[in-house]
C-alpha cells in the first residue's frame, strides 16, 4: 500500500468514525483532517470535496459487505443460502448503523455501481434456487422482491427502533417475502407447474446454452420462458 493510499484509508476510518458518533449522521471535513493529523487541503486533493468524500466512504461501505457476501459458504440448499444471506445483511447493518443509512440513502450526490454487484450476487443464488424446481418467478424478478425486503426492513430496524420493536420481525418479513417467490419441493409440486417448469428450465438454459439453438433463437425461447415463469 502506498503512503497515498494508506493515508486515504485513514481518512476514510476517520470519517466513519465521526459518522457513526454524529447525533446529526454528518460529518466536518476539518474534524476528519484534525483526526488524520493533515489539513484541508490534502483532503480536497484525495476526494475534490465532502461529497466526494462520502461517495468514497459509500464505496468502502460496500466493498466490505461484498467481501462478507463472497465469503458466506455456498451448500448444496440455495434455499438455506438465501436465508443466511438475508440474515447476514440485517447483520451488517446492525453492526455498521451508520455507514449502512449512509450506502442507501436517496441523497447521495453520486449513486455507486456496488449495489448492482450485490444484486449479481443475490441473483445467482436464485438462479441456482431456479434450476432445484423451487423458484416461482423468474430470477431477476425474485432479486427485486427479496433486496427492496431487506433493505425496507434493515433501515427500519436503524431509523426508527421505537416502532420497530418486534425482536423476530426481520425472520416473519424473510418468511413472507420468500414465501411468494420460492417454495421448498414437495409431493404436490415435484410434477412442477407450468410456472416453476418454465423457470427452471430458464435458468438451466442460461448456465447450459443449447448447441442446437441459434443465439436469437435462445433469446426468443428465454423471452417465452420468462414470460411463462411470471
Amino acid at each position: 500500500m502506498t503512503d497515498q493510499s494508506e493515508l486515504r484509508l485513514r481518512m476514510l476510518h476517520a470519517a466513519e468514525t465521526q459518522l457513526s458518533a454524529s447525533p446529526e449522521h454528518d460529518i466536518s471535513t476539518r474534524a476528519v483532517c484534525e483526526a488524520v493529523g493533515v489539513g484541508q487541503p490534502v483532503l480536497y486533493r484525495l476526494f475534490g470535496d465532502k461529497a466526494g468524500l462520502l461517495s468514497a466512504l459509500v464505496d468502502h461501505g460496500f466493498d466490505r459487505y461484498v467481501q462478507r457476501k463472497q465469503a458466506l459458504a455456498t451448500t448444496d440448499d440455495p434455499l438455506d443460502d438465501l436465508r443466511v444471506g438475508w440474515d447476514d445483511h440485517i447483520a451488517f447493518a446492525l453492526e455498521n448503523p451508520a455507514i449502512y443509512r449512509l450506502m442507501f440513502s436517496p441523497m447521495l450526490a453520486r449513486q455507486p455501481a456496488a449495489p448492482r454487484t450485490v444484486f449479481k450476487l443475490l441473483t445467482a443464488t436464485l438462479e441456482r434456487c431456479a434450476e432445484a424446481g423451487t423458484l416461482r418467478v423468474p430470477p431477476e424478478i425474485a432479486a427485486q422482491q427479496i433486496m427492496s425486503a431487506n433493505i425496507g426492513v434493515a433501515l427500519a430496524l436503524l431509523v426508527r427502533p421505537d416502532i420497530y420493536t418486534d425482536p423476530d420481525l426481520s425472520a416473519r418479513v424473510r418468511d413472507a417475502t420468500f414465501a411468494g417467490c420460492v417454495s421448498r419441493p414437495s409431493k404436490e409440486t415435484e410434477g412442477g407447474s407450468t410456472a416453476l417448469t418454465a423457470t427452471q428450465l430458464a435458468a438451466r438454459l442460461r448456465r447450459n446454452p443449447a448447441p442446437s439453438l441459434g443465439a436469437e433463437e435462445q433469446q426468443l425461447l428465454l423471452k417465452w420462458l420468462d414470460g411463462l415463469g411470471e
